[in-house]
């Protein structure tokens, strides 16, 4: 039989059990992407990267850079092509794409570690699981391997 965490029980009420979740959410450094919720805590950078990446994920601003890139298009005759009127796009695109792989980055890291504390939580929940896959992520590569293995042989031996 396996321990029981003396600091989240098995056997809980329904009330006892959400206000530990809401404890626990709220020590979490992970803030809601996909919901558009404002987020007043966290560092400058977490603050400034969720505003960005919820304000870039919208249609306004897909329009927007269509249109600059129409404008530009439209005032290429004007400019007669130019290298500075080719460097214009050029320089702007470079810088713009240049820091949204940081702010993407800071996305994935920031969602994919809300994802895996949910699937910890479920883990955790369920009383036939293996408790010590909540924490795989912190296994070395053979580890995880290693029990990417045992796992199928357990799935192939249940089926």
């Amino acid at each position: 039989m396996r321990e029981r965490c003396p600091l989240y029980p098995r056997k809980q009420t329904f009330a006892v059990q959400r206000q530990m979740s809401a404890l626990c959410l709220a020590a979490l450094p992970i803030q809601s992407f996909g919901t558009g919720i404002q987020v007043h805590a966290g560092s400058w950078f977490s603050r400034m990267a969720n505003a960005t990446a919820a304000w870039t994920g919208k249609p306004v601003a897909f329009l927007l850079a269509f249109a600059t890139i129409v404008i530009w298009a439209v005032t290429g005759p004007l400019f007669h092509y130019s290298d500075t009127w080719q460097l214009v796009i050029n320089t702007g695109t470079t810088i713009i794409t240049f820091l949204m792989v940081f702010l993407i980055q800071n996305t994935q890291n920031r969602d994919t570690l809300a994802l895996q504390v949910k699937l910890s939580e479920l883990i955790l929940a369920l009383n036939e699981a293996d408790n010590r896959i909540a924490a795989i992520e912190e296994s070395s590569d053979e580890e995880l391997q290693t029990t990417h293995e045992e796992i199928k042989e357990r799935a192939l031996c249940q089926s």
